[in-house]
């Protein structure tokens, strides 16, 4: 199939053709099922007059011509909700895409709602339809079909006009700043990076504290790095249930920790399990001094809820106003620290663009400054001097 680069010359070329254009189209199939890494299928790639579709499988293909066109910082790269595909990129490159454009966020900045999806986003912006017959297809199948094909093609083409849109909408509104803002973190390598001593704050732990919280740090850790270097699914290796049991009673015996449930003797008794009862016992005997604190909760005012509830509605409302979706502005959770803390709030809501959005009017409302009114079909604000003399 044309459409197809299955070679690393013809991958060269076009890589080559693209390093001409303002800015390409990207898009990425992989499967991530049975791996700890997501395993790269397809790179589809869009210019101005055609698109590809690489073959990362294919025999002998070398990807550094792709990997330089990422880092051409000539050339800008546009995705959609493009996170696991930058976390692919920084795992088989070890750098991120540089620049980028996400018209994920974008569209959230220009009011198209909640981490629109693809399918939803193009057929606002361009009318198009994309067949989803494919959407749930083994990319790591050979050979691809003509459908398949031309259904991964659809992500970059049209992503083509969805992206001018999207971006003369920026320019009219004057808030190209509030997307690269957004960028910066996606382009962040920390993003993306986990440092497996921080793996135990993924679980859930019941409680758990002291040399409880110690030997799950030291047993989640022990399992981020054998899910890592084995390539394969966390759970795989071991169940979060089965590291919480072990956290819990701190086994000290090849016997004992065979006990675990969902472990077995064979486990305990191989190289795993020897590997695995030096992490408990690493655990277990750190002094006290280095054991991990529970995660704080912050101690909300018994008023927070109602203030928050409040500026919820404050929050609704300026979204609608200008027309940002509100998950881009603020959480419930930033909401609640803002109530609770005012200025003090260690929340993005407050900072940067946001503050001039909602986080400013949202201090406000909590100092008493202003007030909401409900003005016929619409909540409004009014500033609590004009209400005290209307009063009067």
């Amino acid at each position: 199939m044309s459409d197809v680069i299955t070679d690393t010359e013809t991958l060269r070329a076009f890589c080559d053709s693209l390093t001409d254009e303002s800015y390409v189209t990207v898009d990425t199939e992989f499967i991530r099922e049975s791996t700890f890494w997501p395993e790269l299928c397809l790179v589809q790639l869009g210019g101005t007059e055609e698109a590809k579709a690489v073959d990362t499988l294919a025999s002998g293909i070398d990807l550094k011509p792709l990997f330089d066109l990422m880092a051409n910082t000539e050339v800008l790269k546009v995705f959609h909700a493009a996170r696991q595909d930058l976390e692919i990129f920084l795992h088989l490159a070890g750098a991120l895409p540089h620049p980028i454009f996400d018209t994920q966020v974008a569209a959230m900045v220009c009011g198209f709602g909640d981490s629109v999806g693809y399918e939803n986003l193009i057929a606002k912006l361009t009318n198009a339809k994309i067949d989803k017959g494919s959407r749930f297809t083994d990319w790591k199948l050979r050979p691809l079909s003509d459908k398949q094909i031309k259904y991964a093609l659809a992500d970059v083409t049209h992503l083509r006009p969805a992206y001018e849109i999207l971006a003369g909408k920026l320019e009219l509104s004057g808030r190209q700043s509030w997307v690269t803002a957004e960028m910066e973190i996606l382009e962040d390598p920390k993003t993306y990076n986990v440092d497996p001593d921080e793996a135990y704050k993924r679980i859930k732990t019941r409680g758990a504290k002291g040399r409880q919280l110690s030997v799950l740090r030291a047993v989640a850790a022990w399992r981020e790095r054998e899910a890592q270097g084995r390539n394969l699914p966390r759970n795989r290796v071991l169940r979060d249930e089965a590291l919480l049991e072990i956290a819990h009673r701190v086994p000290k015996t090849v016997d004992e920790l065979a006990k675990t449930r969902g472990l077995g003797r064979r486990l305990a008794e191989g190289s795993s399990g020897s590997a695995l009862l030096k992490a408990i016992h690493s655990g277990a005997d750190a002094p006290r001094s280095e054991w991990p604190t529970p995660p704080a909760k912050p101690d909300l005012p018994a008023w927070t809820a109602a203030a928050a509830d409040l500026l919820k509605v404050l929050l609704k409302m300026k979204c609608a106003d200008a027309d940002v979706a509100t998950k881009l502005v603020a959480s419930a959770a930033d909401v609640e620290l803002i109530a609770a803390f005012g200025e003090d709030a260690d929340v993005p809501a407050i900072k940067g663009w946001r503050r001039g959005v909602f986080g400013e009017d949202a201090l406000r409302l909590r100092r008493g400054e202003i007030c909401l009114e409900l003005a016929g079909d619409r909540v409004a604000v009014v500033e609590k001097n004009v209400l005290s003399e209307s009063s009067d």
